[in-house]
């Protein structure tokens, strides 16, 4: 018997119980496949989540969200056009400059 005791070697805790009372089977399904939908209803307004988001399913609002996400999705069209343009320019005007150099040469 050792005349100090090792004080490094912590007690064992005991084990916890779960708060859900769950077979293994329903564990998967209920833990990490959740695809219920959140339904959210204010006065006259309905909201879902999705997705990280709160979208308007009725009212004016609606109309609205889905008139902007167009709108968004048209934004990025155009932006991803006008690049690409921006791309043709400058390999035109490098085949143009250097036509005129090898001209003048």
């Amino acid at each position: 018997m050792p005349l100090f005791g090792n004080k490094f070697s912590p007690k064992k805790t005991p084990l916890r119980k779960g708060g859900l009372q769950l077979s293994n089977e329903n564990k998967l399904e209920e833990l990490v496949l959740d695809n219920r939908n959140v339904l959210l209803q204010l006065g006259h307004h309905t909201l879902k989540f999705q997705n990280g988001e709160w979208i308007p399913e009725s009212g004016a609002d609606a109309s609205i969200y889905k008139t902007n996400q167009k709108l968004k999705k048209q934004v990025h069209e155009l932006q991803e056009e006008n690049n690409l343009l921006k791309v043709k320019f400058e390999i035109l005007l490098n085949l143009v400059s250097s036509f005129f150099l090898s001209q003048m040469y």
